[in-house]
């Protein structure tokens, strides 16, 4: 049985406050208003200290409004504009939904959780909305976990770790040191300041070098389709993989956060068949310490470009320090510009940047470890599925006295052996450099994860992995259905080459690529020709690049001389 009711917590406290939004809350912003509620907002489950009234738990939510900005702000904006101030208020009210049982399902975590989930269904209004929707679970009337929705503009799961840390000092009783981390408006304005905007401009510089010359995506191989995916949660539970870890880390003198790091870009790359390693690191954007313990959305993507052109596991690990400070750095960037300039350089390469690779260590965050009885190790355990827009997502949590990892993959690229068998190849190959160096060449050996098959009608251009006659299908269809021929001209340095015939209806090279770029999002084995050769009829040998070459041209070129 289960009666469900709500209370409205009132609060006062804290200076009424106003000013711009923070690079992040405006990334975060534009996401959401883009994206399905239930994709962009995050959730948390905390466990209640047994004991605990449920008088007592609400008083200390309502002590955390009081003590963080970040929950009592909320972004006015125009209809159809989006918004560009915060403010903070000085007074308010909240509500919490108590959801009292007289007995919890056998998986009460996993109840608590789905809990969580329900309420990120709903879009938060950014110009009203109290930033959390709070449960309580309960069972005969003492509160068991909080599980709650956050909306993404002003916390990110960083934020959520330090508000449960905050929250459970609360009510144990102590008295919480004073907030010194970076409120929302003290980063905006920190971000305003000259020597944020030059920050914000290197990054934009080190974001555009990467997408200019790395690998359009990770995952461009047979079945890697769509822009969003369904995908079951992996967990790793290995005490093996913890103490192989901190062996490598003593063994190397590298820190281990940074060869857990390593280990991971070297199977990525590996599995992908790609010669360096691409991947969003958000939480890295926290190292500064005045944002290590911030309430706010800092959620910013620091890239990470690790070149894997190196014989072993201790000289990528050399490597990779540098490569992931450089990303840290150039982490705080403005989103409109950021995707301004990503819309430009890819339209000029012909490519749609992948942010289908995404690592989030947020191991040093105050969390309550996962606590479990012994398994077989390693142990993977599948939990529920959710909808993101990446192939590869991992979450590190710990990484000691277990290591444990949270990682969905998208299942059309890894069967469910395979998905496994990636994590279990983790820890395989954290064990085998916890001996000795390890070379790269050997990590099927090692690890037992295979690179991909790609086909022998894939090719290498630009960087990048692409199946030319998937570039022909893509582009016939988005001229429709015109033949189309495409020749790979990689060999002499010049890329692909497409051979059109429009029959009587006249087609210039930039609209042809016009047509291409509108179709490539969900397409990574698909990267646009470097030179349009428009012809008027197919030749009767329409699979033979001599064939096309005789015929007499109406019009080449790049396609990018002005954007359509």
């Amino acid at each position: 049985m289960t009666k469900t009711y709500t209370v409205t917590v009132r609060y006062a406290g804290g200076e009424r406050r106003r000013g711009p939004v923070t690079m992040g809350q405006a990334n975060m912003i534009r996401c959401m208003l883009r994206d399905e509620p239930e994709h962009i907002n995050i959730h948390d489950v905390w466990p209640v200290p047994e004991g605990t009234p449920t008088e007592s738990a609400i008083d200390a939510l309502r002590a955390l409004v009081v003590r963080h900005e970040a929950l009592r702000t909320t972004f006015p904006h125009a209809p159809g504009e989006a918004p560009r101030e915060q403010v903070v208020a000085s007074e308010g009210e909240f509500t919490v939904t108590v959801v009292d049982h007289t007995e919890l399902p056998p998986d009460a975590a996993g109840y608590a959780d789905s809990v969580a989930r329900r309420g990120r269904v709903d879009r938060f209004r950014l110009d009203r909305d109290f930033g959390l929707r709070v449960s309580l679970v309960a069972v005969d009337g003492a509160p068991v976990f909080v599980a709650l929705a956050a909306s993404h503009a002003v916390t990110d799961i960083s934020a959520l770790s330090v508000l449960e840390e905050d929250w459970l000092g609360l009510l144990a009783g102590r008295t919480l040191p004073a907030v010194t981390a970076f409120t929302p408006l003290d980063l905006a304005a920190e971000e305003a300041t000259p020597g944020g905007l030059r920050r914000s401009e290197a990054s934009l510089r080190h974001w555009e070098r990467i997408i200019r010359t790395g690998p359009q995506a990770m995952f461009a191989e047979p079945g890697a389709v769509g822009t969003e995916i369904e995908a079951e949660q992996l967990t790793l539970r290995s005490r093996r993989g913890a103490r192989a870890l901190a062996l490598v880390a003593e063994r190397t003198g590298g820190l281990p956060s940074t060869v857990l790091l390593t280990a991971w870009c070297a199977l990525v790359a590996h599995r992908t068949g790609q010669s360096s390693c691409v991947a969003a690191v958000p939480t890295s954007n926290r190292f500064l310490p005045r944002l290590a313990r911030s309430v706010n959305t800092v959620s910013q993507d620091a890239l990470l470009s690790l070149d894997m052109g190196v014989p072993s596991f201790d000289a990528l690990l050399r490597k990779a320090w540098g490569a992931a400070l450089n990303a840290y750095r150039h982490s705080q960037f403005d989103a409109v510009r950021l995707w301004d300039m990503i819309d430009a350089v890819t339209h000029e390469r012909g490519s749609r940047f992948a942010r289908d690779v995404v690592f989030n260590d947020v191991s040093t965050l105050p969390a309550a470890p996962a606590a479990g009885p012994e398994q077989p190790e390693p142990d993977v355990v599948r939990g529920p599925a959710q909808v993101l827009p990446t192939r590869v997502l991992t979450f590190v949590h710990e990484t000691a006295p277990v290591l444990r990892l949270g990682m969905w993959v998208d299942p059309a690229l890894f069967t469910p052996d395979e998905s496994e068998g990636f994590l279990t190849g983790l820890v395989r190959l954290l064990e085998a450099a916890a001996v000795e160096d390890v070379p790269l060449a050997a990590l099927t050996g090692v690890t037992g994860v295979r690179p991909v098959e790609r086909g022998a009608g894939w090719c290498r251009v630009d960087g990048s992995w692409v199946s030319p006659s998937e570039v022909a299908d893509v582009l016939s269809g988005a001229l429709g259905g015109v033949p189309v021929h495409v020749a790979d001209d990689a060999s002499e340095g010049d890329g692909l080459t497409a051979f059109v015939a429009c029959g009587g209806t006249p087609l210039t090279p930039a609209e042809a690529h016009a047509a291409l770029m509108d179709a490539l999002p969900g397409r990574p084995g698909v990267l646009a020709p470097r030179r349009y050769v428009i012809v008027r009829d197919a030749p009767t040998e329409a699979d033979r690049t001599g064939a096309w070459l005789r015929l007499p041209i109406l019009r080449e070129g790049a396609g990018r001389d002005r954007r359509m």
